[in-house]
């Protein structure tokens, strides 16, 4: 499997120019868990998404002015955990000193979250407003993590849950390999969406969440012997 991340990460750089090792294949597999669990979260907690804040700042907007549609309360609990979540991923790449070391770190507590949160949705469900609680928090939590811990990284054009930036870059740069991994990451996030939301129709969170927790489990792993093969 190192060998396939391998050759999907290098073919996201010019050849012989990808200083990152397997990431950027590990990033996609993020961008893919971030679709499944806004898809989670948006169709079944109150149309709120634990993944991409900047739509949560306009909901929260919709629905002071009086949407009776709209949560008054997931919004600000979603960005609550969510800075809660990105702080702790700072603390610990600090302490750390080591990016890679953190991420690694940083998803092995996120895969955690999730299982935690697919506990809750098959004990709980997800339509009582203490289940939907601890969804947003387990959630949002894990994915401020995810975000910041993927900053750190400093891998170019691959985002994994913020796409308006990608998005702009990839219609007003020229093509080329920046382009491929801005359209990988929208392509990874929309995958993700789709199948989430699929599942979710169909079968409720539990499979959907299970997915992101299998992904999320590929990934630390993965990143674990990535940190310290680096070292």
């Amino acid at each position: 499997m190192r060998g396939g991340l391998r050759w999907v990460a290098d073919g996201l750089f010019p050849r012989g120019a990808n200083p990152h090792g397997v990431l950027p294949a590990l990033l996609i597999l993020l961008a893919l868990v971030t679709g499944l669990v806004d898809a989670v979260s948006y169709l079944g907690l109150n149309r709120v998404f634990v993944a991409n804040m900047t739509g949560n700042i306009v909901f929260l907007g919709f629905a002071l002015a009086g949407d009776a549609d709209l949560s008054k309360w997931a919004p600000p609990l979603a960005l609550a955990v969510f800075a809660a979540g990105a702080w702790s991923a700072g603390r610990v790449a600090g302490r750390t000193g080591d990016a890679r070391r953190a991420f690694a770190a940083v998803t092995a507590v996120h895969a955690l979250l999730v299982a935690a949160a697919l506990v809750v949705a098959r004990v709980a469900g997800h339509h009582e407003a203490g289940a939907q609680v601890a969804l947003i928090g387990l959630l949002g939590f894990g994915m401020g993590l995810q975000n910041a811990s993927v900053r750190a990284l400093g891998v170019p054009d691959l985002t994994t849950n913020v796409l308006t930036t990608t998005l702009t870059g990839l219609a007003a740069d020229s093509p080329g390999r920046a382009a491929l991994r801005r359209f990988v990451s929208i392509g990874a996030m929309f995958a993700g969406a789709l199948g989430g939301a699929a599942l979710y129709l169909t079968a409720g969170p539990v499979p959907a969440v299970a997915a992101a927790l299998a992904l999320l489990t590929v990934v630390a792993l993965a990143a674990r012997h990535h940190s310290r093969s680096a070292n």
